[in-house]
């Protein structure tokens, strides 16, 4: 088949549109799809700084690739920020993926460590986690988003761009019906931003599916991580993204029915609760009572510590 736009060879072919792409412009319409999302949802203003979180992953590193194409010469600063969890064998090589295509951008590159900021690595942490009924992935998420926040808010950055993608936005709608969280979609709006906290969240990538995120990474030369992260599969996430996996191997396309429709669901159903406007009596960033999600974790880590 040809290509839909220039007419060369055709490579890859979306299902859910029916459109061919050679290559080339394959490549290009991830970037322009990138653009359009960004411009839909009035992600990224004029002159704000850009942080973006940079796993070391392909999907991470590949959002990193295309922010550099689209604000290349534009008053739009770019900084990459990397969280190193400590997790061995598997967080050392992200981090060297990340420095590697950070130094052929020419992007400053920041990493924050939980050791650093929290005084334990994930891998020590978990010891307290086996006590309680929460997953790897859940306890991490915690950690994670406050030092993404910390380390943006070291570099002064307007706001943080996120690598998640339409099979993530899909997941986490399904798992807040799962978990009877309804109240949580309101944050799934992308035009939901919470002023209480000091930098908001973009997600430029939520209109691509996964696999097309990397066939981008493998085309451009995108580092592919060799290992996975141990801890993944502990979660029902894991279990909704094999699912939804089948579904559109079944039924091509319905990935991105169910977007739309969770879309629809989020902006005309859903209302964003109020959040943390209350200052944490340990650290006073905010917090619906007391003390907040993360201070209520690194307490119970280091008693646990303590008894040890």
């Amino acid at each position: 088949m040809k290509c839909a736009r220039c007419g060369g060879s055709g490579f890859y072919t979306r299902q859910y549109s029916g459109e061919t792409l050679c290559k080339s412009c394959f490549t290009q319409s991830i970037v322009e799809k990138a653009r359009r999302t960004i411009s839909r949802y009035r992600m990224i203003r004029p002159g704000e700084k850009v942080a973006v979180a940079v796993s070391g992953g392909k999907d991470s590193l590949s959002l990193l690739k295309v922010l550099t194409e689209l604000y290349a010469g534009r008053r739009n600063p770019l900084v990459a920020i990397s969280i190193d969890e400590g997790v061995a064998g598997y967080r050392d090589e992200a981090i060297e993926h990340a420095g590697r295509l950070t130094r052929e951008l020419g992007v400053q590159h920041v990493t924050l460590s939980y050791k650093e900021l929290f005084g334990f690595s994930l891998d020590e942490a978990l010891d307290w986690k086996e006590e309680r009924d929460v997953s790897s992935c859940s306890f991490c998420g915690v950690f994670r988003r406050r030092a993404i926040d910390e380390a943006a808010s070291r570099v002064q950055a307007s706001l943080v761009a996120t690598a998640h993608n339409l099979d993530d936005y899909v997941q986490t709608f399904m798992l807040n019906l799962m978990h009877g969280d309804v109240a949580r979609l309101g944050w799934l709006d992308p035009a939901y931003a919470d002023d209480s906290f000091p930098v908001r969240r973009v997600k430029p990538f939520m209109e691509i599916y996964e696999a097309e995120v990397a066939l981008f990474a493998y085309q451009t030369g995108v580092p592919f991580q060799s290992v996975s992260c141990p801890y993944m599969h502990e979660g029902l996430r894991s279990e909704v993204r094999d699912y939804l996996n089948l579904l559109e191997s079944n039924h091509p396309g319905i990935k991105n029915v169910m977007f739309r429709s969770s879309l629809d669901v989020v902006s005309h159903y859903a209302r964003a609760p109020e959040k943390g406007t209350v200052p944490c009596s340990r650290c006073g960033k905010p917090s619906s009572a007391g003390l907040c999600s993360v201070c209520r974790m690194k307490v119970a880590v280091e008693e646990h510590t303590r008894l040890l």
